[in-house]
């Protein structure tokens, strides 16, 4: 019977975490499973430890061949923090942090590099509560970062002002953020592909309801399960034509919104 064949990274992958005794912890347990990732601390909500992360990976590599965008928070449902705290919490973790990690290392990425933006089926569950006028702004083709950026701060902004609702905007902080990391995502392919640089390729993804603390261990897949598809991300191979600044649930890109 004829071997399937598994896409292997041939080069080093580094773990990231904010604490650094979690993240040794998180090596360590990776280690017992055969496996042999490597260390930096990051905290993406810290501009400086980005640059310091981003001028390691210049000074002893030269660039960068894969990234997955990870990083991310969710209040729980049960939190009594008023929404206009959430909202902005949430949204300056989840999309500008993440698009300020993007906008540091995407100089670094090498000819035929591969980026995998973790979002959420909660970004489809929250533009289906989006008004129409909004939907459309989301899903106009000559969608800007800037214009997207703008109507992140939009949301923030009303929703501090108690007016969100009103205004046509779903009352789920998280759901926005990652409407904010879905969109991104498809913006930075065609930006990609206006600048001509080398088969790089950015795919925005869902990992799945995943058995983690940020699910309050309420997941009912595992920790390899979720990470099943942003790993298929991370390894398509060189001058495929899909999947390619696309939605992607399941290892199959989704329709989206």
């Amino acid at each position: 019977m004829a071997s399937k064949k598994v896409a292997v990274f041939d080069g080093d992958v580094y773990l990231t975490a904010r604490d650094e005794g979690r993240g040794a912890n998180a090596v360590e347990e990776l280690n017992k499973e055969g496996l042999k990732p490597k260390f930096h601390q990051l905290d993406i909500d810290d501009p400086s430890s980005i640059d310091r992360l981003r001028d390691f990976l210049q000074k002893t590599y030269g660039g960068l061949d894969v990234l997955v965008n990870n990083a991310g928070i969710a209040y729980k449902v049960a939190s009594t923090a008023p929404f206009a705290e959430q909202a902005e919490v949430t949204v300056k973790t989840n999309f500008w942090s993440k698009l300020n990690v993007c906008d540091k290392l995407f100089p670094l990425l090498r000819p035929h590099a591969r980026v995998s933006n973790v979002s959420s089926m909660a970004s489809n569950f929250a533009m289906k509560k989006c008004s129409k006028e909004i939907q459309d702004r989301f899903t106009d083709p000559n969608l800007t970062m800037d214009g997207l950026k703008q109507l992140m701060t939009e949301f923030v902004n009303l929703a501090k002002e108690g007016k969100h609702e009103a205004a046509g905007w779903p009352s789920s902080a998280y759901g926005v953020s990652k409407i904010g990391v879905t969109v991104m995502s498809f913006i930075q392919q065609r930006q990609f592909d206006a600048e001509k640089r080398e088969d790089i390729i950015v795919n925005a993804c869902c990992p799945g309801y995943v058995n983690t603390d940020m699910s309050s261990h309420k997941g009912h897949k595992t920790i390899d399960q979720g990470a099943e598809t942003p790993v298929m991300l991370a390894l398509i191979p060189p001058n495929a034509s899909s999947p390619r600044g696309q939605f992607l649930s399941e290892k199959k890109v989704a329709q989206w919104p």
